[in-house]
């Protein structure tokens, strides 16, 4: 074997699951409650806009005009449903109270001001209270805690784990918290705000100048709709520094300037003021990361932070979502999320980073469980799905992430990407289905699934601030396809096309099967190098890779090209002899279509197996029945 393949290999076999079983297949049941879900499943919703039936979709429409949808869209059916498609937690984007454009002074909620609100709805990383929600979510404002608390019970009752967003980086400009236990204090409340930096201010500041709103050039809040407080200028003295860390008093119309930089100890010269961790802490268990900070004195955005995650937990939720966590300190994360997991050790903390440089880091010394595998796996299949990629890229960042990969969250949309049907990305639903068999079943990483994606969604329409190719996260509106499977609140899919259908069960049995497939927590082998070096048929729309744990032994092979191929796939000698498999014949099932068969044959020691495949098609084959 050359030196690459016996890396890969070698690496392979060592690739192995977090957890426990995370359930029967058959019944749908969740693990035992507080048991950690193997491969776990993460079904993000836009909270807002999931259980809205409304179809008028005007652009930069009001909530009058295009409705929103509520916590109590939810209904113990609806949850049923997700779990049933194969989903171990639900990611409720947009939970938490975000700055937007809407009059709730009748409950105490002062107005936001549109000149710092992106869109209508709002952004929902634009935190305005970190202990409430949302009041456009709850059919009745006042009791909104308690909708989201009944929310948060449903989905346990379903079976679901609950993750909500925590945004670290930074806050709305009008941050101010209605529903703050006693004795809380806001962000920003007890800063000097004569000093650019203090160590336990939460915010920067731009002393002796006040806030300008960003020169806008074509862009007009509201589409330039007349409102009362849209008048150019926000009162904020002395300004803060920009969520994006941007330091003028005025920001650019690009910079992030509806929100304000938390400061976490990094003075303005990029130095910390605050401890480090001592050498090695990476091999360090979480109640160690916990025991060394115990008696630091640290900044108070971080204990700020520690207390907010606390009454999340409390209130229910079982994990979390941290937003661009590589613009925060990594030992803000080694003590944020040790507490966490001293508090609820099966939490689930999944990290929003984008630099690889900085991955190892942040699992091991910021004690997160999951990264965000954008900059990697994602690029590389969409390149592929989009014509103009190759596959041996897909094989090289899994060579680069061996030893991290279970901590690396696979995704092929979310609420930042075009949707895979859209025309910015693939065009068609069926382009997805090789890249989500491989995300899918490529490591005991979790899959990420954002609402709609099973059922093909274009995001086709202009919703105002929000373009089509991406489901905006910033208007009112609804989802078409997520509409006609709602079908009234049924929940049964009445109005789905027959493509969409078969779409929705080709997604219920692959996440159903990734799940709770014992070999896709197990141990691993790269086909596609050793094939892509000694099969002159096998060509760089091809993927494929090996998967095993004790008698459970599968073949993955995905065709990215639009025509159909066979090809005869090579399986190397060190496979064989790891399956220990003699010379002869074996029999191959199909995982997501039992009706697909194939036949091992092993001679001299090394596998060989003739595949047909369809265009943009893929097999889950099972060595044995």
């Amino acid at each position: 074997m050359d030196m690459m393949l016996k890396k890969l290999f070698t690496a392979g076999l060592a690739l192995i699951a977090l957890g426990c079983d995370g359930g029967d297949p058959d019944t749908g049941q969740t693990a035992a409650a507080g048991a950690p879900v193997q491969k776990p499943v993460i079904y993000q919703v836009m909270t807002r806009l999931f259980g809205n039936t409304n179809a008028t979709n005007k652009p930069w429409g009001t909530i009058q005009d295009n409705g929103v949808g509520k916590f109590s869209d939810f209904t113990p059916g609806a949850l049923a449903e997700i779990r049933d498609l194969g989903a171990t937690h639900i990611w409720y984007t947009g939970v938490l109270h975000h700055a937007l454009v809407g009059d709730y002074t009748a409950y105490g909620i002062d107005s936001d001001d549109p000149d710092v609100v992106k869109g209508r709805a709002g952004s929902p990383y634009a935190i305005r209270d970190y202990y409430s929600v949302n009041p456009d979510l709850a059919d009745n404002p006042a009791q909104r805690l308690g909708e989201f608390r009944a929310l948060v019970e449903r989905s346990h009752n379903a079976g679901l784990r609950v993750i909500i967003d925590i945004v670290p980086n930074h806050v709305a400009r009008a941050y101010h918290s209605l529903d703050k236990p006693q004795g809380v204090r806001d962000f920003g409340a007890d800063d000097d705000t004569s000093v650019t930096y203090a160590r336990d201010n939460n915010f920067y500041y731009v002393p002796g100048e006040d806030f300008r709103v960003p020169d806008s050039g074509d862009y007009r809040p509201l589409n330039g709709e007349p409102h009362p407080l849209v008048d150019g200028a926000f009162a904020e003295s002395p300004a803060k520094w920009t969520g994006n860390g941007a330091r003028a008093a005025q920001p650019r119309i690009d910079d992030w300037y509806e929100t304000v930089k938390i400061n976490f100890g990094l003075r303005p010269d990029g130095s910390r003021d605050f401890p480090k961790l001592p050498p090695r802490y990476g091999d360090k268990t979480v109640a160690e990361h916990a025991a060394f900070w115990a008696d630091k004195d640290l900044p108070d955005s971080w204990h700020k932070f520690r207390d907010i995650a606390f009454y999340w937990l409390d209130f229910g939720v079982d994990g979390f979502r941290f937003d661009m966590s590589g613009m925060v300190p990594v030992e803000f994360w080694s003590y944020l999320n040790s507490a966490i997991k001293m508090r609820n050790p099966q939490a689930l903390l999944l990290a929003e980073i984008y630099n690889p440089d900085r991955y190892r880091d942040y699992i091991y010394l910021g004690k997160m469980d999951y990264l965000y595998d954008k900059v990697g796996t994602y690029d590389a299949i969409r390149a592929v799905m989009e014509g103009g990629g190759s596959t041996d890229a897909i094989a090289r960042v899994q060579t680069d992430l061996t030893d991290i990969a279970p901590h690396m969250l696979h995704f092929l949309e979310n609420h930042d990407e075009h949707r895979i049907a859209s025309a910015d990305f693939a065009g068609s639903a069926a382009a997805g289905k090789p890249g989500m068999v491989v995300s899918a079943t490529l490591s005991p990483a979790p899959t990420l699934i954002y609402f709609g994606q099973e059922l093909g969604e274009t995001a086709s329409e202009d919703a105002g601030f929000g373009k089509a190719g991406r489901t905006s996260i910033f208007d009112y509106g609804s989802v078409p396809s997520v509409r006609r499977w709602n079908n009234h609140g049924r929940f049964d899919g009445g109005q789905l096309s027959g493509d969409e259908r078969a779409l929705r069960n080709f997604y219920r049995r692959l996440l159903r099967f990734s799940t709770h497939s014992a070999a896709l927590r197990g141990e691993f082998a790269d086909l596609h190098q050793f094939n892509r070096r000694h099969n002159s048929d096998y060509t760089g729309k091809l993927y494929s890779f090996a998967r095993w744990s004790g008698a459970q032994r599968l073949i993955v092979i995905a065709n990215f090209a639009p025509q159909e191929t066979r090809i005869a796939l090579r399986l190397p000698p060190q496979l064989i002899q790891a399956w220990q498999l003699a010379d002869g014949s074996y029999p191959l099932t199909g995982q997501l279509d039992e009706t697909a068969t194939a036949e091992l044959k092993v001679e001299n020691g090394e596998g060989s197996v003739t595949v047909h495949l369809a265009p943009l098609g893929y097999r889950i084959f099972r060595v044995g029945h």
